[in-house]
C-alpha cells in the first residue's frame, strides 16, 4: 500500500505499523530493538555543575537547529577526527535519514542497502525516485556482508551504499578486515557510505568494534542515536556526523521543513548521558549479555525447532522457526494471544524465510522468555 503525502509517496511503513498496532498492548515485548528505558532520576543524578545549572535553568524556547553547541562537542568526541561543525542532531535517527536521503540521491542515481534490514534506509530513497538495490544477507552465511557481491552490484551510477552494523535485525557485525573492504569499495566507487551505527557499544567482545564510517573515509556520513545502544528512546535525539560539510549544509536546509529544531530538554539530557556515556553504555551492556547468557541454553535445548545465528553485538538476533508446516506469521499470532508475548515475524521487514526478530535489551526477558517456552512446549514438541 502506497500513502500519499502532496507530492511524498512512500510505501507504508510496516514494521511500525506493526507496532503502533502491538507496542502497547502487550505485556512482553520480546522483539524490541532498544535497550530498557533509562530512569529519568538516575540520569539525572549524572549530571556535573555545567549540566545541571543547564537543567535548572532550562527555558523552554526554541534551540539551535543545528543542535546545542555542547551536545554537538560531545557528539563530535565520540568519533577521531570529526568536528563540532560536522555533526547535525535531528528529532530521532529516523528523521536524520528522510532528510539525507532526499538531499543526497534522486532519479537516475543508485543507492546500495543492507537487507533485511530497517524500511526507512531504502524505502526514503525510493520515495526520491532513486535506483535501490538490496545487498541481501544470508543466515547461511551468518548474516556475513558479501564484498564480492557488493563490488558487482555497484554501478557508475552508485551515489550511496548504506550499511548498518551492528545489524538489525541480525545482530551481524562485520570483522574488521571486512569494514576495510567496504570503505575501499565505497571510495572506489566514489560514493558515499552511510553507516548505521545506532547499535555501535553493543559489541559483545569490545574488541570487535569497528571504526566508525565519519573517520574511515572522507565521504563517509555516520548515524547515531541515543535510542538503542544508550537507551534513550524517549529523548528522540539522532545526529549525522560527516566530513562532508557540503552535504550537511544542504541537509540542515531541508530539516527546515521538518522539525527545525530538537526538543530542548532532550538536548540538556542527552549532554548529561553521553557525559556520562562509560556508565550508560556499562548498563546496556549488563543487561544485554545477562539475557544472553538465558537465550545460550534455550537455543541449545530447542536446536532442532529454532535455528539461531548468535548475534556479535547489539540487542536483536533473527532465529529461525524450523518446525515443518509450522509459519512463523501463526505461531507468533498465536503466540501473542495466548502468552502476551510478542515477536516480529521477518515478513514485517519483508522477509520470506520463517525468522523472527528477538529482543533481547528489555529487563523482562526472563519471564517472556519463560512464557515462551511454555507455550513452544504445548505447540512445538
Amino acid at each position: 500500500m502506497v500513502t500519499h503525502h502532496g507530492s511524498v509517496r512512500i510505501a507504508e511503513f510496516a514494521l511500525e505499523r506493526y507496532f503502533a498496532r502491538w507496542e502497547f498492548a502487550v505485556e512482553h515485548l520480546l522483539c524490541a530493538s532498544d535497550v530498557q528505558g533509562y530512569p529519568m532520576t538516575e540520569l539525572l543524578a549524572l549530571a556535573d555543575d555545567e549540566t545541571r545549572d543547564l537543567w535548572d535553568g532550562l527555558q523552554l524556547g526554541y534551540t539551535e537547529s543545528t543542535g546545542h553547541p555542547l551536545l554537538r562537542r560531545e557528539i563530535a568526541s565520540l568519533y577521531d577526527t570529526i568536528e563540532p561543525d560536522e555533526v547535525l542532531t535531528f528529532a530521532g535517527a529516523e528523521e536524520a535519514v528522510f532528510c539525507l536521503m532526499n538531499v543526497l540521491v534522486g532519479p537516475g542515481d543508485h543507492v546500495i542497502v543492507t537487507w533485511p534490514g530497517y524500511q526507512s534506509l531504502y524505502e526514503v530513497a525510493r520515495a526520491a525516485g532513486a535506483d535501490v538495490t538490496l545487498h541481501e544477507l544470508h543466515e547461511t552465511n551468518r548474516w556475513a556482508l558479501d564484498l564480492d557481491l557488493l563490488r558487482r552490484q555497484v554501478t557508475p551510477a552508485t551515489r550511496l551504499i548504506v550499511v548498518n552494523v551492528p545489524h538489525n535485525p541480525t545482530g551481524m557485525l562485520p570483522d574488521h578486515e571486512t569494514f576495510e573492504g567496504l570503505v575501499a569499495i565505497a571510495a572506489d566507487a566514489s560514493a558515499h557510505l552511510l553507516v548505521d551505527e545506532v547499535y555501535r557499544g553493543l559489541e559483545l567482545d569490545e574488541r570487535d568494534r569497528l571504526p566508525v564510517g565519519a573517520d574511515a573515509l572522507p565521504r563517509g556520513i555516520s548515524l547515531g542515536v541515543m535510542s538503542k545502544a544508550y537507551a534513550m528512546a524517549g529523548l528522540r535525539v539522532g545526529w549525522l556526523a560527516t566530513h562532508d560539510r557540503e552535504i550537511l549544509a544542504r541537509v540542515a536546509a531541508f530539516k527546515d521543513y521538518t522539525t527545525i529544531c530538537s526538543s530542548a530538554p532532550s538536548e540538556v539530557l542527552a549532554i548529561i548521558a553521553l557525559r556520562a556515556r562509560d556508565l550508560v553504555l556499562a548498563r546496556s551492556r549488563a543487561i544485554v549479555a545477562a539475557n544472553l547468557d538465558l537465550l545460550d541454553p534455550f537455543f541449545e535445548d530447542w536446536a532442532d525447532r529454532f535455528a539461531w545465528v548468535r548475534p556479535r553485538a547489539g540487542s536483536i538476533g533473527f532465529p529461525r522457526l524450523t518446525v515443518p508446516g509450522v509459519r512463523i506469521d501463526d505461531w507468533a499470532a498465536e503466540l501473542v494471544e495466548a502468552e502476551g508475548v510478542l515477536l516480529l515475524p521477518g515478513s514485517q521487514f519483508g522477509h520470506p524465510g520463517n525468522h523472527f526478530r528477538l529482543g533481547f535489551g528489555r529487563t523482562d526477558l526472563p519471564e517472556a522468555l519463560d512464557r515462551l517456552e511454555t507455550f513452544a512446549e504445548r505447540t512445538l514438541r
